[in-house]
Formats: C-alpha cells, sequence, structure tokens
C-alpha cells in the first residue's frame, strides 16, 4: 500500500510542477499565470481532485481496484505524454523534463499498482 500511495503522490507533485512551469512561462493571455493567483490555485486545486481517485484506490489491495486504478493512472501517463511535444514546440527544456519523468514514472506507479501483493497471493495459492 505504501508503495502505491507514494508512487501516485510522486506524480501528482510532478504533475503540480508541471503548473507551475506553466504558469512561470505563460504563453497567452488565457493560460495560468502567477499574474492571477487565484486561477493558478485553482488549476491545482483541479489537478489534486483528479488525483484523488488513484490516491483513495491505493489503500485497497482486491485486483479489480487494482486494475481501475492503473487504467485511470494509464490517462495520467496520456497527459505526460502529451507535455513533451509540448516542451519541443515552446522550446522549454523543463517541461520535457517533467513531460518525460512524469511518464517513466506513472508507468512505474501502474506497474507496482498491478504487481504489489502477487506474490503474497500466490503464496498463500500454494
Amino acid at each position: 500500500m505504501i508503495k502505491r500511495l507514494s508512487m501516485v503522490f510522486f506524480t501528482m507533485v510532478l504533475a503540480i510542477i508541471a503548473a507551475l512551469l506553466a504558469a512561470k512561462n505563460p504563453t497567452g493571455p488565457n493560460t495560468v499565470s502567477f499574474d492571477e493567483p487565484v486561477i493558478l490555485l485553482l488549476s491545482i486545486g483541479i489537478i489534486v481532485v483528479l488525483f484523488l481517485p488513484p490516491l483513495i484506490l491505493s489503500f485497497f489491495n482486491h485486483l479489480a481496484v487494482k486494475i481501475t486504478s492503473a487504467i485511470y493512472q494509464a490517462f495520467i501517463v496520456i497527459g505526460f505524454l502529451g507535455l513533451i511535444p509540448v516542451g519541443f514546440l515552446i522550446p522549454s527544456f523543463s517541461v520535457i523534463i517533467i513531460g518525460t519523468l512524469g511518464t517513466i514514472v506513472s508507468i512505474c506507479s501502474i506497474i507496482i499498482t498491478i504487481l504489489v501483493g502477487l506474490k503474497e497471493r500466490k503464496l498463500e495459492m500454494n
């Protein structure tokens, strides 16, 4: 449980860092920026709310719950994968790094979500 919770939490921290990087380098008038802190806090709050389901599901050890959490986390992987080309379009090395790190951590989180507890289950069946 702690491994799954920490991986999902670390992915959430990377998503918040990505939002802060977007606020640091706004590309237009309709983007998040540090000039409007309420909008920035609102977007960070939305990120936290979107990460609540996998955080809550990480407490449970049932296979169906783990598969549901892995599918939900797959959408997070797609979001981080979308950051990588954006980092190339607006030449920002830090956005590329956060997108790559987020993708790697999210994929590792999916693998850990599925595999943690399978050894215990195999031992119980024998």
